[in-house]
């Protein structure tokens, strides 16, 4: 009798639970919450960007002109460094020997021009012209001039060997902070590495901050000549900051600073604007990104 009963049971049991689960599949999920609220349009018109932070005196890349092994690095990152302090130091050997070299011979050329010189005047001391004809006279004078002439030219070879020697030593272009090291001691440092991604040593002023904001070129009719902006750090909208007006720069570029969302165009041209704040406004760093919010014309003013 029972068993009459079950699979019928059973049957309308599992009927209902598909029911029940394909309904449950087709309803739309909630809507996820964000991690943190969105940065709040302080504007009625606006221009909305991502701009990243760099240093007033932008990101400098320090590399060698000449290419050697790295000797010294006497700094750390963060640390502040005065104009003319020692960033980092090639390997000397060479071209202290060069140098030496170059002393040497200028000393060698200076003698030859003072021998030179005391025989020319022995002749000249001379009184009787028939001692002496005019011709050689004439080739100890030629003499005199060709090792005036070596002397120069020993003499500048000297300053190139100090000048390379010199450029051994990579120092601060002015007053900043060392913000990034990419090389280490024993290294081989290439000349060339100035125009790699990653350059040995990235240096910057940032006592003061500015932010480069990407305008897709689309809506760069929307800008005043001088627009007033503010930046929100990503995360809290809070903390943001009003911004000063530095300049545009005036060539439109291919965009490069990515924001990584899903939605951003990449095959578009931007105008930079730079802006510029104080480093302590907000805590904030070289790098990174922001929300920017620059106030602009309504699109109602096309023409």
């Amino acid at each position: 009798m029972i068993r009459k009963y079950l699979l019928p049971i059973l049957a309308v049991a599992g009927v209902l639970l598909g029911i029940k689960t394909t309904q449950t599949s087709v309803q739309t999920p909630p809507p996820a919450a964000p991690v943190s609220a969105p940065s709040r349009d302080p504007y009625e018109h606006s221009v909305a960007g991502s701009g990243i932070v760099e240093g007033m005196s932008e990101n400098i890349r320090i590399a060698p002109f000449i290419g050697g092994v790295v000797a010294k690095i006497p700094v750390s990152v963060g640390q502040f460094v005065k104009k003319g302090e020692v960033l980092f130091e090639l390997d000397l050997r060479t071209a202290e020997a060069n140098l030496r070299s170059r002393e040497a011979a200028l000393l060698l050329a200076q003698a030859e021009h003072r021998s030179a010189q005391a025989l020319l005047g022995l002749l000249n001391s001379i009184s009787d012209k028939r001692a002496i004809s005019e011709e050689e006279k004439i080739r100890r004078r030629f003499a005199v001039e060709t090792a005036a002439a070596t002397v120069a030219l020993r003499e500048r070879e000297l300053g190139v060997a100090q000048t390379n020697l010199d450029l051994h030593t990579i120092r601060a272009p002015f007053d900043g902070t060392v913000l990034q090291i990419r090389t280490r001691l024993g290294e081989f440092a290439q000349a060339q590495a100035i125009i790699s991604q990653e350059p040995l040593m990235l240096f910057a002023d940032i006592s003061q901050l500015q932010v480069r904001v990407d305008i897709d070129e689309a809506d760069s009719w929307r800008l005043e000549k001088a627009p007033e902006g503010t930046a929100f750090i990503r995360g809290n909208p809070e903390l943001n900051t009003r911004l000063s007006f530095v300049r545009f720069e005036p060539y439109v570029i291919p965009k490069r600073a990515l924001t990584g969302e899903s939605s951003e165009r990449v095959d578009t041209r931007v105008l930079q604007v730079i802006f510029r704040f104080p480093a302590d406004a907000i805590p904030v760093y070289p790098g990174q990104l922001m929300d920017v919010f620059i106030k602009g014309k309504p699109f109602r003013e096309v023409s």
